[in-house]
C-alpha cells in the first residue's frame, strides 16, 4: 500500500468517522435486519426506543449523502490558500461559520476530487467531517500545554489540535502525546503527522488503558473506539455484518477503562473532551456518569464550540441529553452522529 492510498483509506469509508472499534469480527451468524433500513434490528429498535420522538429524523438521517468536507491546515497553508485552490477546481464550497477552517465541497464533488488537487498533495487540506472537528475544538487545546490523544489514528483531529495551538511568543507549541495500539494504524498515524506537518507530536505505540499513572497531561482528547451508530448508513453491508450486540458489549468496556484512565492522568485543573460516533446513550451518558461516580474530583463542565447552533443553515440537529453541557449530534446530510462531552478535574 502505497503512503497516498495509507492516507486515503480511512476517508474514503466515511471522510475520517471517528473510532470504530477495532478488531471487529464476523458474528456467527447473521443479524436480524430492519426491513426498512437494512440495518440491524436491535440498533433501529434501541434508537426508537431511546429517542422515540426523534427516531425518524435519526433514520433520515442514515439515508442522506453527505457533501465532501475538508478543513484547511493551518500547519501548513491557510483558508485563504486552500479556497483559492477549491475555485481553481470550479465545483464551488460553502465556508463554515463556527469554524473558519472548514469548508463544505460543492454537489457533484467527490473525494478523489480533492485528492488529485496540488494543495492535497502538499497536505494543505486534510479530508474530515464537520462533526469529527468538534472535539478537538471543544477541548481547545492550548498553546504550551501538554495534550494527550488516547485514540490518535489516522490523526486528523491529533493534527487538528496541533494546528489549533501552534508556539506563540514566549510560549512553545503544544506538546501532543498521540497513543496507538495497532501497528499498521500507528503508521498511517506518523505518516499522516509528517504530511501534515505536526512536528509538536510524539507517536506511542501503545495501549492508552495501561499508560503509566505518573504520566501527567494538562488536556486529554478521548475520541474513543464505539460502534459507530451515528455513522452507518441506510443499508450498510458493514453495520449490518459487524454492529452486533457483543461488539457493543466490548466497546463499552473499552470506553470506560480509557476514560478511567484519561481522568487518572489528567492534572488537576485540566480539562478532558469525551466522544463518540455512536448517538447510542450506553456508549456516551452512561460511560460518564459511570467514570464521574468513581471520579469525585471531575465534573461536568459544558462543550462550547463558538457559534455553532448560530449558523443557521449550516448548524447541527441537536438530540436531547439527559447530561446538561454535552452535545450529541444527529444525523443529517452535513453531519455524522457524534457526542460530545467535556470533564474537568478541579484544581
Amino acid at each position: 500500500m502505497s503512503p497516498r492510498q495509507r492516507m486515503h483509506k480511512r476517508h474514503t469509508n466515511g471522510q475520517g468517522r471517528g473510532n470504530r472499534a477495532r478488531g471487529e469480527q464476523a458474528p456467527a451468524k447473521p443479524q436480524e435486519l430492519d426491513e426498512a433500513t437494512g440495518l440491524p434490528l436491535h440498533l433501529v429498535e434501541a434508537v426508537r426506543r431511546e429517542r422515540a420522538e426523534l427516531a425518524d429524523t435519526i433514520i433520515t438521517g442514515w439515508g442522506e449523502a453527505r457533501p465532501v468536507t475538508l478543513r484547511a491546515n493551518t500547519l501548513r497553508s491557510d483558508a485563504e490558500r486552500v479556497a483559492a485552490a477549491l475555485d481553481d477546481t470550479g465545483n464551488g464550497y460553502v465556508r463554515v461559520p463556527w469554524y473558519a477552517d472548514a469548508f463544505v465541497l460543492g454537489e457533484g464533488t467527490v473525494e478523489r476530487d480533492v485528492w488529485a488537487l496540488d494543495a492535497y498533495q502538499a497536505g494543505e487540506l486534510y479530508l474530515q467531517s464537520l462533526s469529527s472537528m468538534l472535539p478537538p475544538l471543544a477541548l481547545s487545546p492550548a498553546p504550551g500545554a501538554d495534550v494527550l490523544d488516547m485514540c490518535a489514528a489516522p490523526g486528523g483531529k491529533t493534527s487538528q489540535m496541533a494546528a489549533l495551538a501552534p508556539a506563540a511568543p514566549g510560549v512553545r507549541a503544544a506538546r501532543i502525546t498521540a497513543c496507538e495500539l495497532s501497528a499498521p494504524r500507528a503508521e498511517k498515524l506518523e505518516h499522516n503527522l509528517a504530511k501534515l506537518g505536526a512536528t509538536n507530536v510524539q507517536v506511542m505505540r501503545c495501549d492508552a488503558r495501561r499508560l503509566d499513572s505518573w504520566f501527567a497531561f494538562d488536556q486529554v482528547l478521548l475520541d474513543a473506539p464505539c460502534t459507530g451508530s451515528g455513522t452507518v448508513r441506510t443499508h450498510d453491508g458493514h453495520a449490518a455484518r459487524y454492529l452486533t450486540p457483543e461488539l457493543a458489549d466490548r466497546v463499552e468496556r473499552s470506553q470506560r477503562a480509557l476514560l478511567d484512565k484519561g481522568l487518572e492522568v489528567l492534572k488537576p485543573g485540566g480539562a478532558l473532551v469525551y466522544s463518540t460516533c455512536s448517538i447510542l446513550s450506553r456508549e456516551n451518558e452512561d460511560v460518564v456518569e459511570w467514570a464521574l461516580s468513581r471520579h469525585g474530583d471531575c465534573e461536568l463542565a459544558s462543550v462550547e464550540v463558538s457559534g455553532l447552533t448560530d449558523a443557521v443553515d449550516l448548524a447541527p440537529t441537536v438530540l436531547p441529553t439527559r447530561l446538561a453541557g454535552t452535545l450529541t449530534v444527529c444525523p443529517s446530510r452535513l453531519y455524522e452522529g457524534f457526542f460530545v462531552s467535556r470533564i474537568v478535574k478541579r484544581g
